[in-house]
C-alpha cells in the first residue's frame, strides 16, 4: 500500500472517506466535503490518477486537506490496509461508497459474459461495501454519529437486457444499504442509498445538459450527511429534468 497526502493547515478531527473517486461524481463529492472543512480520504485502485485528483481538489479548494489512498475493494486485505491509513487521519464521520464497475457497450449477450467478469461485478459493489462498512461502523457506533452513503443506479431498481452484471451488483448493494439502515440508524448512524437514474456529466463538462451535474449530485450527498435524525432519508432518487421515468 502507498499513501500520498496533500494537506494544509491544522489537521481537523472530522474525516470523510470517499471510495471510488474518478473525474466525475467521486471528485465532486470529495470537493464538496473538503469545502466544509473535512479531511477527505479519496480511495481507488489507480493511485497515480488519484494523486492528480487530490492535487486538483487542493488547487480549487484552498483549505482542502486530502489524502490519496490506494484500495482494491475486491480484496479484504487491501481494504483493511487502506482504512488503517484513513483512520490515522482522524475520526471517520462519513463513508461514501461510490465504486463503479465498468461494463462494455453495447451490452453483451448473457451467454457471452465471462464468469470472472460477472464475479467481479458482484464482488466490487457488494463485498467492497461490506468490507468498507465494517471498517468504519465500530467507531461510528462508539460515537453514536456518522453517515454511510451508497451510490446506486437505475440498475439498482430494475434489470434490463444485457445488464445482468451491473444490475446484480447494484441490487445487492441496495439490499445491504437497507439492512444496515435498519440495524444502525437506531444507534445514530445515517445510512442512505442514492439512486442515480441517468448519466452523470464529467466534472470537466458539468454544465452539459444531457447528464446530471456532478456538483449538484454532490450537494445531495452533503445534504444527506447533514440531515436531522428526526427526518432521515433512506433512499433518494435523482434524475435530470428530461429523463423519462
Amino acid at each position: 500500500m502507498y499513501t500520498e497526502r496533500r494537506m494544509r493547515g491544522e489537521i481537523a478531527r472530522r474525516v470523510t472517506a470517499v471510495v471510488g473517486v474518478g473525474p466525475g461524481l467521486g471528485l465532486s463529492i470529495a470537493r464538496r466535503f473538503a469545502r466544509e472543512g473535512y479531511i477527505v480520504a479519496i480511495l481507488s485502485r489507480n493511485l497515480e490518477k488519484l494523486m492528480k485528483l487530490a492535487e486538483e481538489i487542493v488547487e480549487k479548494e484552498a483549505k482542502a486537506q486530502v489524502a490519496a489512498i490506494r484500495i482494491d475493494c475486491a480484496d479484504g486485505k487491501s481494504v483493511k490496509e487502506a482504512f488503517e491509513a484513513v483512520h490515522s487521519l482522524g475520526a471517520v464521520e462519513s463513508l461514501v461508497f461510490n465504486t463503479n464497475t465498468p461494463f462494455p457497450w453495447p451490452p453483451p449477450k448473457f451467454t457471452d459474459v465471462k464468469p470472472e467478469s460477472f464475479e467481479r461485478s458482484i464482488t466490487v459493489p457488494i463485498m467492497g461495501a461490506f468490507y468498507c462498512a465494517q471498517q468504519v461502523l465500530p467507531g461510528m457506533v462508539e460515537r453514536r454519529k456518522g453517515s454511510i452513503l451508497f451510490t446506486g443506479a437505475t440498475a439498482s431498481l430494475r434489470g434490463s437486457a444485457g445488464f445482468a452484471e451491473l444490475a446484480c451488483g447494484k441490487f445487492g448493494l441496495r439490499a445491504l444499504a437497507q439492512c444496515l439502515a435498519r440495524e444502525y440508524q437506531p444507534q445514530g448512524i445515517h445510512v442512505a442509498h442514492v439512486v442515480i437514474d441517468g448519466m452523470i456529466a464529467s466534472s470537466q463538462n458539468a454544465n452539459d445538459q444531457t447528464g446530471l451535474n456532478p456538483d449538484a449530485v454532490a450537494d445531495s450527498f452533503w445534504q444527506l450527511h447533514c440531515q436531522d435524525k428526526s427526518a432521515w432519508t433512506m433512499e433518494l432518487d435523482l434524475r435530470p429534468f428530461f429523463e423519462k421515468f
